[in-house]
């Protein structure tokens, strides 16, 4: 696994990271412990060195679990975890006050058996704290040792902007994937232009980008996608012509659909390490296996002109969450 750097300042990761979240939370029941644990000590051993996770995956739930799997190997790893949600339920509003973020700062190294937490994204912007006292905090916990990196989710350009003035942000988190390029007309030039890091999450399209969802799929009834309205069925039906676009660029490039989707970000910005998540060691390997695939400017252009012919149908959040992004 080649590695990336995020950003002028960030830490080096694997180019393409393991997003954790999806073993405790979101996607239907959680994973089986010693299960999770498994698939992230097999991630690590096939050069995977970046794992996120954060207090509202749970809540604490995912920290613990990922504490204890990277436990054996934590000093050849970088940790991303998360604060921002009140009392770490993303149903419960927004808390990014200091005395906040140094508490659930204490309580996720406990959770992740550590000394230090490797990137500390604020988890989304909170319009009630002014980001230059979030920064400042974040300031505060890298001096004192307990934080190595600062990172923001899902903001916009300017509370990028006030932030990076205060304390160097290292990594910007967001999604982006081929079913979602807003970022590259936002935030992309901007991340340039700072030396900043990006992450994207949801490279998959939270799954429907691997060709094995459809109109009929069923999800569990705790699946956050059931809220999605990019999952609706007609939205799903509609959807299907990017799928079928992508596979056939897939077929012709000896590859799977997942696997353009993540080389398709990485040929984007070598300062860009995607991190997709699954609980299943074939979906692991096959993600990581689109490390190696290499999209030449005529596969790229390809991309490029199949995308321009498909219409995505449906927001990617329901609007209690859309209003939480691009602060």
């Amino acid at each position: 696994m080649k590695l990336r750097k995020l950003g002028a300042n960030g830490p080096e990761v694997s180019a393409i990271g393991l997003g954790c979240m999806g073993l405790s939370f979101g996607y239907g029941p959680a994973t089986d412990r010693e299960v999770g644990i498994s698939l992230i000590r097999a991630a690590f051993e096939r050069g995977v060195t970046f794992f996120d996770t954060a207090e509202a995956y749970g809540p604490g739930a995912n920290e613990d679990l990922v504490g204890e799997a990277v436990a054996p190997f934590r000093d050849q790893v970088v940790i991303a975890t998360k604060f921002g949600f009140a009392g770490g339920l993303t149903t419960a509003g927004l808390d990014s006050r200091p005395e906040t973020i140094r508490a659930v700062t204490e309580a996720s190294l406990k959770r992740l058996r550590t000394d230090r937490i490797d990137l500390l994204y604020q988890h989304r912007v909170d319009p009630n704290v002014p980001m230059e006292d979030v920064a400042g905090t974040v300031k505060d916990l890298i001096a004192a040792g307990k934080v190595r990196h600062f990172g923001l989710s899902e903001a916009g350009v300017g509370s990028i902007r006030r932030a990076h003035a205060v304390q160097p942000v290292a990594a910007l988190q967001s999604e982006y994937s081929l079913w979602w390029r807003e970022p590259e007309t936002t935030v992309l030039p901007v991340l340039e232009e700072l030396g900043i890091g990006f992450v994207p999450f949801s490279p998959l399209g939270k799954g429907f980008l691997t060709g094995k969802i459809d109109e009929t799929t069923a999800f569990d009834s705790t699946d956050f996608r059931n809220s999605v309205p990019r999952f609706a069925a007609d939205a799903r039906r509609a959807n299907q012509r990017l799928v079928d676009r992508i596979g056939r660029i897939a077929q012709h490039k000896g590859a799977t659909p997942a696997q353009i989707a993540l080389a398709w970000l990485l040929a984007q910005k070598p300062w860009i390490a995607p991190i997709p998540g699954t609980t299943k060691l074939h979906r692991l390997e096959e993600n990581l296996a689109a490390a190696a695939v290499a999209l030449t400017e005529s596969d790229l252009q390809e991309i490029g002109a199949a995308l321009a012919t498909v219409e995505v149908h449906g927001a990617r959040y329901p609007a209690h969450l859309q209003r939480h992004v691009g602060r």
